[in-house]
């Protein structure tokens, strides 16, 4: 096996002594991966960044940096490369000499300085613009400026602290583009913090989704797609419906009147509350009675159209927000508002989770 370039053990952090921003984070990182912590805004998420950048030491534990341990290791000493979300470039200086400083403060040669920030440039496409000021660039190439600094003395390790939160929704797509394109290009480890659970799903190799300083389950975008370990997970990851539920016999639950027969994902003990989740595009239209266990006449409430889908808002069972999601075929006329409709979903779709806190 890989040693992992980056390795927190028994990690926790404490700013009053009583209550913990991470607790007991146990996390490797493998050279050259792709790695996103995702979570809500104080979930531990950016605490843990920091503190593998150094400037957050941890209360308890330690971070080993390639067999390294760095817990209390100054930042300019880590030697890792940063990007942070409001790109943090020097208004004063040009292009080339943002991207030049990490150099410019090694003290390397005017000449190596003068090639690598070129070759920086044309790595991140702004191949001409080394003489203009930030304030001459739109957010996008700032952005741009500030991964090629990051990259330009060819760390190993690179942190970026939510580096797309300020761009919009375009030229946020083309920047995760172009981070894929950088990433696959350099083989540089890249640890990624967002809040954005698509943008996690698009860029990431793996991905450590926290709640509340917690580590709730580290896998691959589908493993956490498909295989949520909680209800928190399923819930934070992709869309799901989401019902309270009381666990029957036999991997079944109660809503109401209605039995669904669903799939547990840990041990419930009947009478117990639940969760029931269901992921939109498991709902379907004339379900087929031998594969479909749980099926139910259903009311169109609402539809919106999404380009390549149909997000459809049902009612069945009493309960109003049923959300289906269907491939927008031109075809299908009797998808409209006020439509009765015949719906089903499988056993294995309706994962069932203990309640959480």
């Amino acid at each position: 096996m890989t040693e992992p370039i980056v390795r927190f053990e028994g990690i926790s952090k404490s700013y009053d002594g009583r209550t913990y921003a991470v607790r007991d984070l146990n996390l490797a990182i493998a050279p050259g991966e792709f790695l996103t912590l995702l979570g809500p805004s104080g979930s531990g998420k950016t605490t843990s960044l920091m503190m593998l950048a150094g400037f957050e030491t941890p209360t308890e534990g330690r971070i080993w940096l390639e067999g390294r341990d760095v817990a209390r290791v100054p930042p300019h000493r880590r030697g890792l490369g940063m990007v942070f979300q409001n790109y943090a470039l020097f208004p004063h200086l040009t292009v080339g000499e943002n991207v030049a400083f990490p150099l410019s403060v090694r003290r390397v040669a005017a000449a190596e300085i003068a090639t690598r920030v070129g070759r920086a440039l044309d790595m991140v496409r702004l191949t001409g613009l080394s003489e203009r000021r930030p304030a001459q660039l739109s957010g996008g190439q700032q952005q741009r400026v500030a991964l090629a600094r990051a990259l330009i003395y060819e760390p190993r390790l690179v942190l970026l602290d939510e580096p797309l939160g300020a761009l919009d929704k375009q030229l946020r797509e083309e920047m995760q583009d172009e981070l894929k394109r950088l990433h696959a290009t350099l083989a540089v480890t890249m640890v990624y913090v967002t809040h954005d659970q698509s943008e996690a799903l698009t860029l990431s190799d793996r991905i450590a989704v926290f709640r509340a300083g917690s580590l709730e389950q580290l896998g691959t975008p589908r493993d956490l797609y498909d295989t949520p370990a909680n209800a928190f997970v399923a819930g934070f990851i992709g869309e799901s419906n989401r019902l309270g539920v009381t666990a029957t016999e036999g991997g079944a639950v109660r809503f109401g009147d209605v039995i669904i027969r669903g799939t547990p994902m840990t041990p419930l003990a009947p009478g117990t509350s639940v969760v029931l989740s269901l992921r939109p595009e498991h709902l379907t239209i004339d379900p087929d009675p031998a594969s479909h266990a749980n099926q139910a006449d259903a009311v169109v409430e609402a539809l919106t159209y999404l380009g390549d889908h149909t997000r459809v808002r049902l009612s069945f069972w009493g309960h109003e927000n049923w959300i289906a999601k269907f491939p927008a075929e031109r075809d299908r006329p009797g998808l409209v508002r006020g439509a009765r409709l015949r719906v089903g979903f499988r056993a294995v779709d309706a994962r069932v989770f203990a309640a959480m806190d």
